[in-house]
């Protein structure tokens, strides 16, 4: 996986405290691999996505890799760094 088009994104709601959390850890961590994530409102993209909201809304905040749930609740670093590192999607 080239890291410089790897997709990493959370999914958050608003009014999330550990979202912005572990936001700012997953961002701490993707900025040592050249990686900027990005951050989804499960309960915005319902508008257009209502799945998104029924797959992951009750497990906020989840971290996509590559469009794949990586982790939830918590960003798993270890993990993560080692599936950046090596190229590995979950």
């Amino acid at each position: 996986m080239d890291s410089s088009n790897t997709s990493v994104v959370l999914l958050t709601r608003a009014g999330c405290h550990t979202c912005v959390v572990e936001f700012e850890r997953l961002t701490a961590i993707c900025g040592d691999f050249g990686i900027t994530p990005t951050a989804i409102d499960v309960d915005e993209a319902a508008e257009t996505d209502p799945d998104l909201r029924a797959e992951y809304g009750d497990r906020v905040p989840v971290v996509l890799l590559e469009g794949r749930e990586h982790s939830y609740w918590e960003v798993d670093e270890s993990r993560l760094r080692a599936d950046l590192r090596l190229g590995r999607t979950p």
